[in-house]
């Protein structure tokens, strides 16, 4: 039994995977403790997609190798780092005592139990994982976990490491995630955030055919969840069934996270991506033509290689006509074993920038008068916490994803609880949040 620190960096998919091992860590009875500083032994779970992704790990790494020097006796990295640079990891960085894969998350109390015998530098990075753990320690707030359907990816996108990282798309099986789902509603989550690699190919793998619709109709039957989100939905795996579904069903809400990366076609088969400029303006046409409340997620990334500045125009110009919602723009990041590593014509680094910062100027102007058909009118929240210092809670609408989209604040003579709803009339709107009062309190149910 020892005293076990968690560190947990990157996307919401290591959460996943974070909150399983904490399961099985005290199931063996270990003890977690929240301070490094009481800890026997640290664990940090690592992301190495991006540079930016990569320099954290390794910086948290070094600062909680430091109380090896006191209490602490081992530092184990787990996930994506250690997976990506297992054969330089010790030598690099030697206060690292063993490195699990991100395919090696269960053997973590194995793991342990070989340190405190005296083994000494273990790897342990499994070819494939069959993630049939279906317990978890939540670490969310709470009211709102995220669900991951599969692990891996098959895309092989020219600029992206994860499937060399994380392997071939494999998704679970469908009574897995139902059964983790039921517990998930029975420990009082009421929003659920549907993740993978690539939701959209779903199935494809173990039942030959893709089943996110099926699923998504299975899980809105589990009666405590209020809220459905569906996350990195691949544009060309979205179907008129899926479509349908999202529109149909009424616990899922009408906003879908669809990471697009380009517009020019030109950038997007040079990106190894399987869609046409084309197929982006049907999709979202069709979303808006069936639903015309659905929200717009994407991502974009500017600056790839041989991105001239009438591809970056003609970028520009789709963002202003699509009128994507929520829109993140991230500069390219020129990682080692990519197709695009080696391919000419790279963007300078200060061209990059400012490609990004004038984007997201367009988007901020999008945002703005977006936010404005808001004035006046009613939007259901869900309360996520209190701004004590200010009297106002703090919630989100179905428009806003956790922890990266806007806020609704609101104040109210009320007191709540996080993870009850309420409707709130909204009177103003400051960048990507929204400020409103309280004007009725009901479940959706």
């Amino acid at each position: 039994m020892a005293n076990i620190a968690f560190t947990s960096l990157g996307c919401d998919k290591n959460t996943v995977d974070t909150e399983k091992m904490l399961y099985l860590l005290l199931e063996a009875s270990h003890i977690i403790v929240t301070e490094e500083a009481l800890a026997d032994v640290i664990i940090v779970n690592t992301c190495a997609f991006i540079h930016d992704a990569k320099e954290e790990s390794i910086q948290s790494i070094i600062e909680l190798g430091q109380y090896k020097q006191d209490q602490c006796k081992f530092l184990i990295v787990t996930g994506c780092l250690g997976e990506r640079y297992q054969k330089e990891m010790f030598d690099l960085l030697p206060e690292v005592d063993a490195i699990l894969g991100v395919h090696s998350y269960e053997k973590i109390t194995t793991i342990i139990d070989r340190l405190f015998a005296g083994e000494k530098k273990i790897i342990e990075v499994d070819p494939e994982i069959e993630d049939r753990v279906c317990d978890r320690v939540i670490t969310t707030a709470g009211h709102y976990e995220y669900l991951k359907i599969a692990e891996g990816c098959n895309h092989f996108c020219t600029y992206c490491i994860i499937p060399k990282i994380r392997g071939k798309y494999k998704s679970r099986p469908m009574e897995d995630i139902l059964k983790e789902a039921k517990k998930l509603g029975q420990a009082g989550v009421r929003e659920l955030l549907v993740i993978a690699q690539d939701s959209t190919s779903y199935g494809i793998d173990l039942y030959q055919e893709l089943k996110l619709p099926k699923l998504l109709s299975e899980l809105c039957e589990i009666e405590e969840f209020d809220w459905i989100r569906l996350l990195y939905c691949y544009p060309e795996n979205i179907t008129e069934e899926l479509i349908q579904v999202v529109a149909k069903e009424k616990k899922i809400c009408k906003y879908i996270d669809i990471p697009l990366q380009h517009t020019s076609n030109k950038i997007l088969k040079q990106m190894g991506r399987r869609v046409s400029k084309e197929r982006i303006f049907e999709i979202v046409a069709r979303l808006r033509e069936l639903v015309p409340e659905m929200i717009i997620r994407t991502t974009i990334i500017v600056g790839f290689p041989g991105e001239t500045k009438e591809d970056f125009l003609e970028l520009c110009q789709d963002v202003k006509e699509l009128r994507i919602d929520k829109l993140g723009v991230f500069t390219y990041s020129k990682e080692e074993n990519t197709s695009a590593y080696k391919m000419k014509a790279q963007v300078q680094e200060a061209e990059k920038q400012r490609r990004k910062e004038t984007l997201m100027a367009i988007q901020e102007r999008i945002v703005e008068q977006k936010a404005n058909d808001w004035m006046g009118k009613e939007l259901l929240v869900i309360v996520d916490g209190r701004l004590e210092e200010d009297g106002v809670y703090c919630a989100r609408s179905y428009m806003d994803l956790p922890n990266i989209d806007g806020i609704v604040f609101f104040q109210t003579d009320k007191a709540h609880m996080t993870g009850e709803f309420v409707k709130v009339k909204i009177s103003e709107a400051v960048g990507y949040d929204l400020y409103g009062k309280e004007i009725a309190y009901e479940l959706t149910k």
